[in-house]
């Protein structure tokens, strides 16, 4: 975190809209997203039309007749995205 971010969220002014997020890739099927990590539970992900068609689990729950607009996650990105934490690959940044 920058000390600009730093103070301007030991303020109370932290703003998520200003987050840096980093691109991971899924170790299932390589599908790009951009993710910023807030905390141990807070995680935002920013899907793009392309990487929506590259999941393979939305691939598979769409083809099953879900929306993939409806569905919450991907189980193979998130296990990726933990992995990216733990390597050290992406920080956790509170906004």
């Amino acid at each position: 975190m920058t000390d600009r971010a730093a103070r301007r969220f030991l303020a109370g002014t932290g703003d998520e809209r200003h987050a840096v997020s980093r691109e991971v890739a899924c170790d299932r099927c390589a599908a790009r997203v951009l993710v910023a990590k807030f905390s141990p539970q807070h995680t935002s992900v920013q899907w793009s039309p392309a990487s929506v068609r590259a999941c393979a689990e939305f691939t598979a729950r769409s083809a099953a007749g879900e929306l993939t607009a409806l569905i919450a996650a991907c189980a193979s990105l998130r296990a990726s995205i933990d992995r990216a934490v733990a390597e050290g690959r992406l920080d956790v940044t509170p906004p």
